[in-house]
């Protein structure tokens, strides 16, 4: 596995296998999200699968299947909702950067566009094409 932190309550991986879930919560997460489509992927690992290795683990587990180009204010809500106070989170996807996406899209306003943006880097992911989006949800929240 490819954990990449993002927060101290937040982690984002590329996929992972039902078999990985047991270690993820061994390890303390407690919360997994997968933000992976199904109609990505092969069954042995689609998100009734994903659900029942969680759910096997003890874990709590949210289906936001996010498609390329498409970001929508209620998956942004749905993200924010299944990352705050259940903390520790572990979001997937096909590389981890739709998942760095919404995490970023949840901070503007809450923090500098300029920190969301290192974050995300230092992760691994380049966000800057989001630069105008972040400050524009920021405009908008504050």
């Amino acid at each position: 596995m490819d954990l990449r932190q993002l927060s101290p309550d937040l982690a984002v991986s590329p996929q992972i296998l039902p078999e990985d879930i047991p270690q993820l919560a061994a390890a303390g997460f407690r919360v997994l999200i997968n933000n992976r489509p199904d109609d990505e992927i092969e069954a042995d690992i689609d998100h009734e699968v994903m659900a029942a290795a969680a759910n096997s683990a003890g874990m709590a587990y949210y289906y936001m299947p996010f498609h390329p180009g498409q970001i929508t204010p209620a998956l942004i809500s749905e993200f924010a909702g299944a990352t705050a106070g259940q903390a520790p989170v572990i979001a997937y996807c096909r590389s981890g950067n739709r998942c760095t996406v919404l995490w970023a899209l949840t901070q503007a306003g809450k923090r500098p566009e300029s920190e969301i943006l290192e974050t995300a880097a230092k992760a691994g992911y380049d966000l800057s094409t989001l630069r105008p989006l972040l400050a524009s949800l920021a405009n908008r929240r504050n």
